[in-house]
């Protein structure tokens, strides 16, 4: 468990790195109000696990990720879909999320699913076996139907044989269709 925490605050503080810039070019007028994003959207970009379960097929790798999400009406919550993959096998990961504005047009958002491993025992960014997974990341639009996204998700027990947790990186441009 202290592993774990100690991975989600590294990947809070990469994580922060990489959004910063883009909340302060968000950040207009304070008297601007703040209303987050109501994007329905598809996209893809880079997936990278960076933890290592120790075993066979355990170490951490570098893939991509599809993934979408579809805004639940005028509630906070939204339903999201991603497929991790490498060269070896992909995790379908379906997922509900609770999503809070943070700046006008870009939400924070806390995530919890199932990943769903093609090939048990074959390596994803997630993790090599089926488990819970819960994440947390940042999405903002950037231009007129355009949006990027990152998150980090925690697989939990995600690696065969030896119970560890798998941590997974990933970020990308989407496309908003709603």
């Amino acid at each position: 468990m202290k592993n774990i925490l100690k991975s989600l605050l590294t990947i809070s503080a990469l994580s922060s790195l990489i959004i910063a810039p883009i909340l302060l070019n968000a950040g207009q007028a304070s008297a601007e109000v703040q209303k987050g994003t109501d994007a329905s959207y598809v996209g893809a970009g880079i997936a990278v696990g960076v933890t290592d379960g120790g075993a066979n097929n355990n170490s951490n790798n570098f893939g991509g990720n599809l993934t979408g999400r579809l805004k639940l009406g005028d509630t906070p919550f939204s339903a999201r879909g991603n497929v991790i993959w490498t060269n070896e096998t992909s995790a379908i990961i379906p997922e509900v999320s609770f999503d809070v504005p943070i700046a006008n047009r870009t939400n924070a958002f806390a995530t919890a699913g199932y990943s769903f491993v093609e090939k048990n025992g074959s390596a994803t960014p997630i993790g090599n076996r089926d488990a819970v997974v819960l994440g947390a990341g940042v999405e903002s639009e950037i231009a007129n139907n355009f949006l990027i996204y990152t998150n980090a998700k925690v697989g939990l027990r995600s690696y065969q044989n030896d119970g560890a947790s798998a941590v997974s990186i990933n970020g990308g441009i989407g496309y908003r269709f709603r």
